[in-house]
């Protein structure tokens, strides 16, 4: 579905990632996981269009989307919950989930879509006049991925989505994403808690000062002996 080949990207002068290659494929939940700085965003946002490669290339569905405009890949059914969430905070829960419907494709479906948001987030209904930053940090999070399911992606891509959270929430929050998974969306995530991702993930890339230094199964990679040192204080 997704297929990163030698991307290298900049800010300026200041060299982010060095050769990154990795793939994606429909229906499984791939993790790229590493420290603070490693690269992790900076490799979603090329993948988005929000930053523009050096050199390299980005192909979705069998077509190369690097030099599109980020609206364009959204288009093609691509989507992105960002660190944090991002929700409009003055702005209820209804309102910011319709945001999410903003392709084309996907505004003439946005009923059916929100239904189909409010039967996998009914907690979202029931607060549906609500304003976004009256939410709690769980629900907020929620409200993010909904409004990113809004879209009806192919992709969904999630930035540190445990990011903050409470422990019992961050639990949720992987519960979620297995689910999504099960529902045939294919994810991309981006996870500092290397642990938890390893263990919903199918395959995972290991994201190290902008370059991957290790990739493979899960289960592989939770028994090596550079994740157990590095990631899991073993």
């Amino acid at each position: 579905m997704l297929e990163v080949h030698a991307l290298n990207t900049l800010y300026g002068k200041m060299q982010v990632l060095w050769d990154v290659s990795l793939q994606v494929r429909e229906g499984e939940i791939v993790a790229i996981v590493g420290s603070n700085g490693a690269g992790k965003t900076t490799l979603l946002n090329s993948i988005l269009g929000l930053v523009r490669p050096a050199s390299g290339s980005v192909i979705f569905l069998g077509k190369r989307i690097d030099h599109l405009p980020s609206h364009a890949i959204a288009e093609l059914g691509i989507a992105i919950v960002p660190e944090g969430g991002r929700i409009f905070p003055d702005m209820n829960v209804r309102e910011n989930l319709e945001m999410g419907a903003y392709p084309y494709r996907a505004w003439g479906q946005r009923k059916e879509a929100l239904e189909y948001v409010y039967q996998f987030f009914p907690r979202l209904k029931e607060r549906e006049r609500q304003l976004a930053r009256t939410l709690s940090g769980g629900e907020r999070q929620m409200l993010a991925i909904g409004r990113a399911l809004m879209s009806r992606p192919k992709l969904c891509l999630l930035d540190e989505p445990s990011y903050g959270l409470a422990p019992v929430l961050v639990v949720e929050i992987f519960r979620i994403m297995q689910s999504l998974r099960d529902q045939g969306i294919t994810i991309l995530l981006v996870e500092q808690n290397v642990r938890r991702a390893l263990e919903i993930a199918d395959r995972a890339y290991v994201l190290e000062n902008g370059r991957v230094c290790l990739e493979g199964a899960c289960a592989e990679l939770l028994e090596s002996d550079h994740i157990r040192k590095a990631y899991l204080g073993m």
